[in-house]
């Protein structure tokens, strides 16, 4: 039986209007936990972003992969608007997930 796979692109802060990270995985959760975790260092670690405040899902990694990188282009204004549509409290939305 042929299982469908979800991709997700996300961003993560540290605190409201905090440093803002873009990134896209295949297991939201596991991601987010080796994140809080601090298991991968690098610019997350370093700037303590572990909160969740905006994800979107996508069924093709080519689509995932695409919208991960336009984000990632735009101009932070334009991320905030995008989380404070869905997110205007600036929630940590980990919870969600399980």
């Amino acid at each position: 039986m042929y299982e469908e796979r979800q991709y997700y692109v996300y961003i993560l802060t540290n605190r409201r209007n905090g440093t803002l990270y873009t990134g896209m995985t295949s297991n939201l959760a596991r991601r987010v936990f080796e994140h809080r975790s601090k298991a991968v260092p690098g610019f997350t670690k370093k700037y303590d972003l572990t909160r969740l405040v905006w994800y979107e899902v996508h069924g093709t990694l080519e689509s995932a992969y695409q919208r991960e990188k336009r984000i990632k282009e735009w101009k932070r204004v334009w991320k905030i608007e995008l989380i404070e549509a869905l997110n205007p409290e600036w929630r940590d939305l980990t919870d969600m997930l399980i």
